[in-house]
């Protein structure tokens, strides 16, 4: 199996409040298949697309703590990761450990606010399947402060920063290696005021519209309906839990 390559987004994981009915939910939307793990992993669950890891998910930590999606970037190693994150004005929410002989991870806050995690893969690479309906196909950072966070992710991951425009909005595309990796967009007056920054998640369909209607009768929720971008067809939703994730219909499709 191919080695992720360090600096890149590899792997996808849901924290849910009703881990069986997020995946009712997400196996009858894209047709992911749920492989439960042994009480050693606390039932993590793994969704596979066709067979191959395409996402994760689990029960909340603790109390309080919301339903939300979150994005790993795979590393050869997160102890170096959490030295640079303090260093560049981050936050180490949960210090470098290991997963048994699956990997190492650790998950960080960015100056922003925006929580996300690393992955230093073991036994388990990360996901293996991208860019097919119902697989991952984008992450991307909606932040406040665009200036502040191109200098932390610069700094953590090597991530440069390309201005380009989308749909007649700016929008930077992180780039490593002279290969797009990620997106960053600002949260401006079009946001609600109390969205705090993420990171987003994007996956995967054939019809966006249908898509979305489709996850509306699974009892999720449409957000943002689905719109024509340059990039395609783009809709932003929630799922029964209240956690948020975008539909994507490339233009290429």
């Amino acid at each position: 199996m191919i080695q992720p390559s360090p600096g890149v987004p590899t792997w996808i994981d849901l924290a849910t409040a009703d881990l069986p009915d997020a995946t009712r939910f997400y196996t009858e939307l894209f047709g992911w298949e749920a492989d439960v793990s042994g009480d050693e992993y606390g039932g993590y669950t793994t969704f596979r697309l066709d067979g191959h890891a395409a996402a994760g998910a689990g029960p909340l930590f603790g109390k309080g703590q919301p339903t939300a999606w979150s994005t790993y970037v795979a590393t050869d190693d997160a102890d170096a990761v959490a030295d640079r994150v303090e260093a560049a004005g981050g936050k180490v929410l949960v210090a470098p450990f290991d997963v048994m002989y699956q990997g190492r991870m650790a998950a960080f806050l960015d100056p922003g606010g925006a929580p996300f995690s690393v992955w230093q893969p073991g036994s388990m690479r990360g996901a293996e399947v991208f860019d097919v309906p119902g697989a991952l196909t984008w992450n991307e950072l909606a932040t406040r402060d665009a200036e502040r966070a191109a200098a932390f992710y610069g700094a953590v991951f090597g991530w440069l920063g390309r201005e380009i425009s989308v749909g007649g909005r700016p929008y930077l595309a992180w780039e490593l290696g002279g290969e797009i990796v990620a997106g960053m967009r600002v949260l401006d007056g079009s946001w609600p005021a109390d969205l705090p920054p993420h990171w987003m998640v994007y996956f995967s369909v054939i019809d966006c519209a249908e898509a979305a209607g489709y996850a509306g009768s699974l009892g999720g929720r449409v957000l943002r309906a689905p719109a024509s971008l340059p990039i395609g067809r783009c809709a932003l939703l929630e799922d029964p839990q209240g956690g948020a994730f975008a539909l994507l219909q490339s233009a290429s499709s």
